[in-house]
């Protein structure tokens, strides 16, 4: 059971956030939480503000107005980059992986700012450097054989299939041992049975790592099946927010969203 349903604060809070790009308005109000444990659901149609969410909380945009607190911190004005500190792991809707290297390297890079011996450290390969590597290959090593591409650990990523790489940008993701893993669109460009397996998948590394997922997809039947709560967005809006029956049944989301995945069946 998430920690919210036992009235504890939750892991992520996101409160009235407001975001604009000019004259438009990209988020206006927007409110919900993610407990502890929790995967989290967030859709709506394209344009609905979904990845702007994604971006805010992630530290790649300014929000203007509300806040989001993680772990009952502040996340406005940090720098994305020192999310991963926090415990904040992402993936991207087009995978950001480097093509040209391996698996292992671009799992490894996931694991950076794990190293603490400092520059020097490293560059001297002082013993401290020198345990904090092994360690991390350590951890690569897990996360490849968790999400099955250990075999093609020393294969450039770029030679991969697009469900592969959606794989090792995730496998990169988890190395930092993230608190909170954001998956935006991690169904994107696989097949049924890909799919499938990937809904088993998120489900499993919850479970595994004891981690919170917030989960941004099209993909309602995903969506459905592994959320344990729903937020729908639509135009910058909150239109629902309960679990996937909940929200389901709501006729604003039938006719935003389920209503044009219906029309375009």
């Amino acid at each position: 059971m998430a920690d919210a349903q036992r009235g504890a604060a939750p892991l992520l809070s996101v409160r009235d956030i407001v975001v604009r790009f000019g004259g438009v308005v990209a988020l206006d109000g927007v409110s919900f939480d993610v407990a502890h444990g929790q995967i989290r659901g967030l859709i709506g149609p394209n344009g609905s503000g979904k990845t702007t969410m994604f971006n805010c909380i992630s530290g790649f945009y300014r929000y203007v107005q509300g806040d989001i607190l993680f772990e009952g911190r502040s996340l406005a004005g940090q720098k994305r980059h020192r999310m991963a500190d926090f415990g904040i792991g992402r993936t991207f809707q087009n995978v950001a992986l480097f093509r040209s290297m391996t698996v292992r390297e671009n799992v490894l890079v996931g694991g950076h700012h794990l190293a603490h011996a400092g520059f020097l450290g490293h560059a001297f390969r002082v013993p401290r450097a020198r345990r904090e590597e092994q360690e991390v290959a350590a951890q690569a090593e897990e996360m490849m054989r968790l999400l099955e591409i250990d075999r093609v650990a020393d294969v450039p990523v770029g030679s991969l299939t697009f469900g592969m790489q959606k794989r090792v940008e995730l496998a990169r993701a988890l190395i930092a041992r993230p608190k909170l893993l954001l998956l935006d669109e991690p169904a994107g460009g696989l097949t049924h049975g890909e799919v499938a397996e990937l809904g088993s998948l998120i489900q499993h590394i919850r479970d595994t790592f004891n981690l919170s997922v917030l989960l941004v997809e099209h993909h309602m039947s995903l969506v459905m099946h592994v959320s344990d709560r729903v937020v729908a967005l639509e135009q910058g809006h909150v239109i629902a927010d309960g679990t996937p029956d909940e929200v389901r049944s709501t006729p604003a989301v039938i006719h935003a969203y389920l209503g044009e995945e219906t029309a375009d069946a």
